[in-house]
């Protein structure tokens, strides 16, 4: 019997367009761009747009006319501006307490005790309600006449603080204020941190001698690295962005020593005595630019430790 020959058809790939071809790489850059969009919009052009209007004198009705660094100049010499960044500075300092504090709430919370859902909500209010809210409440908190901290003092005999009308502590109430739903916050990055730490390193620990102290230095913290991260930015944005509390406590008073970057700006560019919107884009300059400081080297040292690993 003889072998027929049996033909042979070539099979040829069916042709794909561009995007089959690279629909892997491509869709999740789809799924992005709405963000990505609006991210540019709202947050990268308006920087951009800041810095460019620093640099002209303009009421924001008329013609703005260009001065070149002529608003970063009489920065310098502003003895309000020079106020307002040391009242700054000293939110940035007080203000990481909120971290620390935020820590060592989360750990009570993160044990087995009666009653601890009661805790929970009692230290979790202050997150949910309004800076507003907040800062009516302490200055009702305040009041030199019927203040419940007054009422305290007067238990050990002491006089009555005018808080909000003494230049040399009303910012550190304020600060106080804002350090309450911001331990709040912290607290609750630090809880969930918490629900992901290895329970077998804690054990091996265990076994190793590890107590207190060293336990939670040199086992628990570094597992909490990625909240404490978040906080940390959280935090600085808070400082240097704190207007609210400021607006609704004092308007900047007695006599402007309670005034920060942000507030400053506003009075600058848009309230009653302002008008100067180059000169209010100078002082959002500056604040963004200290709080880029911060936050990229938080970033780079995130950046050098994960690789490193």
């Amino acid at each position: 019997m003889s072998n027929a020959a049996i033909p042979v058809t070539e099979y040829s790939t069916p042709q794909r367009g561009w995007y089959k071809r690279n629909e892997i790489a491509i869709t999740p850059w789809l799924f992005l761009a709405p963000g990505v969009f609006f991210f540019l919009v709202y947050v990268i052009f308006p920087i951009f747009q800041s810095f460019n209007l620093s640099l002209y004198r303009w009421d924001g009705l008329g013609q703005a006319e260009f001065i070149g660094m002529a608003n970063y100049q009489e920065l310098v010499s502003d003895r309000a501006f020079e106020v307002s960044l040391w009242n700054n500075l000293k939110w940035l300092i007080l203000y990481l307490l909120a971290i620390p504090a935020g820590l060592f709430i989360a750990l009570f919370l993160n044990q087995t005790v009666t009653g601890i859902r009661l805790y929970k909500s009692l230290f979790f209010f202050p997150f949910v309600i309004s800076q507003i809210v907040v800062g009516l409440v302490f200055t009702w908190f305040y009041d030199p006449t019927f203040g419940l901290l007054n009422v305290m003092l007067g238990w050990v005999g002491l006089g009555p603080i005018n808080v909000l009308g003494d230049p040399s502590i009303v910012t550190y109430g304020i600060i106080a204020a804002g350090l309450w739903p911001q331990t709040a916050y912290c607290m609750i990055l630090y809880l969930t941190g918490l629900n992901a730490v290895d329970p077998e390193q804690i054990e091996a620990a265990r076994l190793d001698g590890a107590r207190g102290w060293r336990m939670l230095w040199y086992v628990i913290v570094p597992q909490l690295k990625p909240a404490t991260f978040i906080a940390f930015v959280v935090t600085i944005i808070g400082a240097l962005r704190s207007f609210d509390l400021i607006s609704i406590m004092t308007n900047g008073g007695p006599f402007g020593t309670s005034r920060v970057l942000s507030f400053y700006m506003f009075e600058k560019a848009l309230s009653e005595y302002g008008f100067r919107m180059g000169y209010g884009a100078a002082i959002a300059v500056v604040l963004f630019l200290i709080m880029l400081i911060f936050i990229a080297y938080f970033l780079w040292s995130m950046f050098q430790e994960e690789r490193g690993r």
